[in-house]
C-alpha cells in the first residue's frame, strides 16, 4: 500500500508531495464524522449518509440530544450501509437512556465523560461518577455496549494516570477509554503522545482534532510555547501513532472539529488519513 502525503495551507488547500509507504495503523482504522457536522441542511438524512458513504467514510457518530427521527435514520443505515457506530452522551450523568438508543441503532459505544462539580472533592467526583456508570453496567453488558469515558477540559479526570485508575476502577472491558486527541495539551499539562502510552489498551476509540491546526482547529487556541506539533498544530501525531500500534489500536477515528459541506468533508477525511498515516 502507498499512502499520499499531504502540506495543508492556511487556505484550506492542499498540496501533493510524494509517495510513501502507509504506517502500521493502515486497515485497522475506520473513519467518522460526527452527524451534526454533515452540514448539508438541504439533505435528508438517506442522503447525509449516502454523502458519507461517497466520499469515503466508514460511519457517523450521533449525539443523544440530536433532533434526528431514530427511526428514519434507521431506515438510512440499512439502505446504505453506514453505520452510527456511537452515541455521544457528553456529561450527562443519566447513561441508561443513551444505552437504550445505542442498541436502537445498533451502534457500539457510548461516549460519556465525568463532568467535574467544582464544589465536591476529587473523590466524591469519583465516587460520583463510579456510581453512574456502574448502574450503567448491567444495561451495557447485556447490550454488547462499551461505555467509553472522554477526557475533556469539564471533567475533573485531568491527567492520564487518572483516567486510568478510574477506567481500571470498574475491572470490566466494558468500560474503556474515548482517546481525544486534541483534548490533551490544550487542557492539561500532558502531551497525546504521553496520554496514549499511560491508556494504552483501554483505548476503544479515537477523536481526532488537533487545536493548532489552520483548518482542523484554531490557531488561536494553540497553547504557546508548543514547538512538537505537526502542521503547525499541537498534536505529535507521529509519537501518537507509535503508541497507538505498538498497543494494537484497532477501531473508529472519529473527527471532531468545524464540520462543513462535501468538500470541506473531503478535505477532512484526507487530513485524517495523513496525520493517521493510514494510505
Amino acid at each position: 500500500m502507498k499512502r499520499r502525503y499531504f502540506l495543508y495551507a492556511s487556505t484550506g488547500g492542499l498540496a501533493c508531495l510524494a509517495d510513501e509507504a502507509a504506517g502500521p495503523l493502515a486497515g485497522r482504522i475506520k473513519l467518522a464524522v460526527k452527524y451534526q457536522m454533515i452540514l448539508e441542511p438541504d439533505l435528508s438524512v438517506l442522503e447525509k449518509l449516502e454523502l458519507l458513504k461517497r466520499i469515503g467514510f466508514d460511519g457517523t457518530e450521533l449525539s443523544s440530544w440530536e433532533k434526528v427521527d431514530h427511526d428514519e435514520l434507521l431506515e438510512a443505515i440499512r439502505e446504505t450501509g453506514i453505520p452510527v457506530h456511537g452515541i455521544v452522551n457528553a456529561g450527562r450523568p443519566e447513561i441508561l437512556p443513551a444505552i437504550s438508543l445505542a442498541k436502537k441503532l445498533k451502534s457500539e459505544s457510548v461516549l460519556v465523560y465525568a463532568a467535574e462539580d467544582k464544589s465536591l472533592s476529587y473523590n466524591e467526583n469519583f465516587a460520583f461518577w463510579q456510581k453512574r456508570v456502574r448502574e450503567a453496567l448491567p444495561a451495557a453488558d447485556e447490550a454488547g455496549i462499551k461505555i467509553c469515558i472522554e477526557n475533556v477540559r469539564a471533567t475533573f479526570l485531568k491527567t492520564a494516570e487518572g483516567m486510568a485508575k478510574f477506567i481500571d476502577s470498574f475491572e470490566t472491558d466494558t468500560v474503556r477509554s474515548y482517546f481525544d486527541l486534541g483534548n490533551t495539551i490544550t487542557w492539561t499539562e500532558q502531551p497525546g503522545e504521553h496520554w496514549a502510552e499511560v491508556l494504552g489498551k483501554r483505548i476503544h476509540k479515537l477523536d481526532i482534532k488537533d487545536r493548532g491546526h489552520a483548518e482542523f482547529g484554531d490557531a488561536k487556541q494553540k497553547r504557546k510555547g508548543i514547538t512538537s506539533g505537526t502542521n503547525g498544530g499541537e498534536v505529535n501525531w507521529a509519537d501518537v501513532r507509535r503508541h497507538l500500534a505498538a498497543n494494537g489500536f484497532s477501531g473508529w477515528a472519529t473527527a471532531e472539529v468545524r464540520g462543513g459541506n462535501e468538500e470541506r468533508l473531503t478535505r477532512m477525511k484526507a487530513w485524517m488519513e495523513d496525520v493517521l498515516d493510514l494510505k
